[in-house]
């Protein structure tokens, strides 16, 4: 009897295989059907049946074939496998800066989320990108340990003509650094006299997540604070926990107001 190493590697060294069986698993088919489906020849076709019925991953009733129980069984695991290795390749690269402690879903949901790195010629890709997507988002929350110069601008402006709700968590940090420069004070004060914007305050972020739109978009820096990377996805899980994250903080949060800006 083979072992399950062996089994696995039958079916992971034929992209035929795994069709077939993701297909038989799901409904049932002919033959001829399967050939249409897969593009696979019928020489190729047998082949794979047979195995297939060797081991009672199949059965053939009449003109068509379908799983069995344990056929299905092997085809949810393998797809499953397949979305886990998916998700390690997409991630291997950044893994080491996403705040894993904070991440309640299951990170196999970033396996399609697109991720923006810096580059020779776009040292700042990351940050762009938040900026491309906060600068037609009707709605912005968010939870961060910084504030930078870049979105407190387009935020201030937008939110200033009532194109945009906001509402932010930030540290005390970030908050402080913004009112030492006049300028970003300044941008910062406006802000806070807009009507529909909600900054809060708590002493420390450890994460940078922000919703934009239907967007969940996160920001990834090492732990000497250097950019890295960031995702953005719009997976309804991830879009759940964020929408979470934000809620518990800002119920711990102090409402930021014009006036408890310390510039000294």
């Amino acid at each position: 009897m083979e072992s399950a190493l062996e089994e696995i590697e039958f079916l992971a060294l034929s992209s035929n295989r795994v069709e077939v069986l993701e297909l038989l698993a799901a409904e049932r088919y002919t033959r001829a059907e399967l050939a249409r489906e897969t593009g696979a020849s019928q020489a190729t076709l047998g082949r794979i049946l047979g195995d297939f019925g060797d081991r009672s991953w199949i059965v053939r009733e009449g003109s068509e074939y379908t799983a069995t129980a344990t056929g299905k069984l092997v085809a949810a695991g393998f797809t499953d496998l397949l979305e886990i290795v998916d998700a390690e390749r997409k991630l291997r690269n950044i893994v080491s800066y996403l705040p894993i402690d904070a991440l309640t879903f299951d990170v196999r949901r970033l396996a399609h989320a697109t991720i923006t790195t810096p580059s020779r010629t776009r040292p700042n890709a990351p940050l762009q990108r938040l900026l491309e997507l906060l600068g037609d988002a009707d709605s912005v929350r968010t939870v961060s340990h910084a504030f930078n110069e870049q979105t407190l601008t387009v935020v201030e402006e937008r939110t200033a003509t009532n194109d945009q709700s906001f509402t932010g968590v930030f540290s005390r940090p970030a908050i402080d650094a913004l009112a030492d420069e006049p300028d970003l004070r300044r941008r910062l004060e406006t802000l806070l006299e807009a009507e529909e914007p909600t900054v809060g305050v708590v002493a420390e972020v450890p994460l940078a997540v922000m919703t934009v739109d239907d967007v969940v978009y996160l920001l990834l820096r090492d732990e000497q604070g250097i950019l890295r990377a960031s995702v953005d996805t719009a997976d309804p899980d991830v879009r759940a926990w964020a929408d979470t994250v934000i809620d518990d903080y800002l119920a711990d949060a102090t409402l930021l107001e014009v006036d408890a800006i310390d510039s000294d």
